[in-house]
Order: structure tokens, then C-alpha cells, then sequence
């Protein structure tokens, strides 16, 4: 029986693309669903949600409540959910969904990517492989999923100094 997850994408680097005329990496045009067609997700029911398309430094108090207030939505509906995220605000909206409720019904799968997908050298692929699995196998509650470990919140942090996610 496959599992039902629910995919939101908020943007962040693992969606940004390049833009030839300003000569920088945007969050104009997704990308999200050229790593999907990479993936054989047999065992999975995908509804992707399309939340917005913001590197999460532009990120509002009022995003990081839509963000955590949808997610625990959907984790009333679908067996998990996994959003992708910009990582430097990542913590923030895993936080607060803890704050609107300690314990969502499925569980809340956050990731996202130091290096855009568009890279030669990118963790975007990895990343997401990791979240679709780990949002089968958890219990319920709040996790990061990236680089080949799984944290779940409160205190998880990013490590800028090592690129990746870290408990406290």
C-alpha cells in the first residue's frame, strides 16, 4: 500500500536557478519537479503543494506560520509531509511548528540544500531522496532530514562552519 505524503515546496536553494540576465541564482523558476522525474517513488502517493518560491532570508514571521501552519494541516490528511526549505531559516519553521503543537499527527519532514540542483556538485538529489524515505520510517514529530542523517526538533541548528544541520 503506498503511503500518502504531501510535498510542499517554499523554495530556498535547492530550487534556485540561474538567471543569464542578472548573472545570479533565483528563486524564479522551480526546479523541483526535475529531481521528481529523477526518482523512482514507487511506494509513495505525491501530492506536491506549491507554498511559494522564496530563498528563506526573504522569509517573514507570517511565511514561517503558513509554512508550519499548512504542514501540521497536512499531516492531519497524509501518512507524512516533506517540505523543502532554504536552510538558513530551516530551524525557524521547524520550531515553530512545535510551537503551534508539540506533536503533528504524521510526521514533518524539513530539508533543503547548501548547492543549488542546478550544480554539478549539489546535495539537492541526495537531500530529497533522504527526506522521501526517512518521512516513511519516522514517528511522528518534527525532523530535518539532509546529508545522510536525520535530526528531530527542537534544537536542531545549522553548522555554517560545516555546512549541514546540527543538534543541540
Amino acid at each position: 500500500m503506498k503511503k500518502k505524503v504531501a510535498l510542499v515546496s517554499t523554495g530556498g536553494t535547492i530550487e534556485k536557478t540561474y538567471n543569464e540576465l542578472s548573472g545570479l541564482l533565483d528563486n524564479e523558476v522551480a526546479v523541483l519537479d526535475v529531481m521528481l522525474s529523477q526518482l523512482q517513488l514507487t511506494s509513495l502517493h505525491l501530492e506536491r503543494i506549491r507554498l511559494m518560491n522564496k530563498d528563506s532570508l526573504d522569509m517573514s514571521a507570517d511565511d514561517h506560520l503558513l509554512i508550519a501552519s499548512t504542514s501540521l494541516k497536512l499531516a492531519e490528511e497524509y501518512d507524512g509531509v516533506v517540505v523543502v526549505h532554504g536552510t538558513d531559516r530551516l530551524a525557524e519553521t521547524g520550531e515553530k511548528i512545535l510551537e503551534i503543537k508539540t506533536t503533528p499527527d504524521s510526521p514533518i519532514v524539513l530539508t533543503g540544500a547548501m548547492r543549488p540542483f542546478e550544480l554539478k556538485s549539489t546535495d539537492a538529489l541526495q537531500n530529497l531522496t533522504e527526506s522521501f524515505l526517512a518521512v516513511q520510517l519516522l514517528d511522528p514529530g518534527v525532523y530535518v532530514a539532509m546529508h545522510n542523517n536525520v535530526l528531530k526538533f527542537p534544537g536542531v541548528v545549522k553548522d555554517k562552519k560545516r555546512g549541514t544541520f546540527i543538534k543541540t
